[in-house]
């Protein structure tokens, strides 16, 4: 127990040196667009004023290292998840992705509030960066956000999924994928929608 407390606060402590708000972009050539990659932060307290990341979350957040790395086919150039309270509350999906980012030398991009679908759909719009983007958000404001985008079907994501990454290449209009992360020992990859 003591030497998963240690795990914890040395853990959060390096993601909290990574968060900054990054000025929204400019729009990008036509001919230079990016794929959008939505994923929902990892496992959860059942306590709701609880605003950390359980035992396995953190597992998560680990593993996410490994499937998004800098060799990987997701060619992640650019993070965003929602703007974190002092509290910490809406910092579930920052810590999730927070490990990552600092492997890949990114830093998380929090200007966009949890109900900000509308900033998140510009964001993703006006990208122009190199790679592909990340979004780590709430499951229950998924669909908002692909609906701001333009999504013709959005898919809601399952309440009791953790695993699920959302494929969106542009014009950002349809879901083109959806895979398990396959963390091993976190998930089956059973029940999927619409696999790539």
């Amino acid at each position: 127990m003591l030497l998963k407390s240690i795990f914890q606060l040395s853990t959060y402590l390096q993601l909290f040196t990574l968060a900054t708000a990054t000025p929204t972009p400019t729009p990008i050539p036509n001919d230079q667009h990016s794929t959008f990659y939505l994923i929902r932060h990892g496992e959860k307290p059942s306590n709701p004023e609880n605003h950390e990341l359980t035992f396995d979350g953190l597992r998560r957040a680990q593993c996410l290292r490994w499937i998004f790395n800098a060799n990987s086919h997701y060619d992640v150039g650019h993070i965003l998840a929602p703007t974190m309270k002092d509290n910490g509350e809406h910092g579930r999906s920052f810590k999730t992705v927070a490990p990552l980012a600092r492997d890949l030398g990114l830093q998380v991009d929090l200007h966009c509030g949890r109900k900000e679908a509308d900033c998140v759909a510009d964001a993703i719009r006006t990208y122009n960066g190199t790679g592909n983007i990340l979004v780590a958000w709430r499951h229950k404001n998924m669909v908002e956000i692909q609906q701001k985008l333009g999504v013709v079907d959005p898919i809601e994501y399952p309440e009791d999924r953790f695993d699920l990454i959302f494929r969106i290449p542009y014009p950002y209009d349809t879901i083109t994928g959806i895979r398990s992360e396959e963390c091993p020992g976190l998930d089956t990859g059973a029940g999927l929608v619409v696999q790539y």
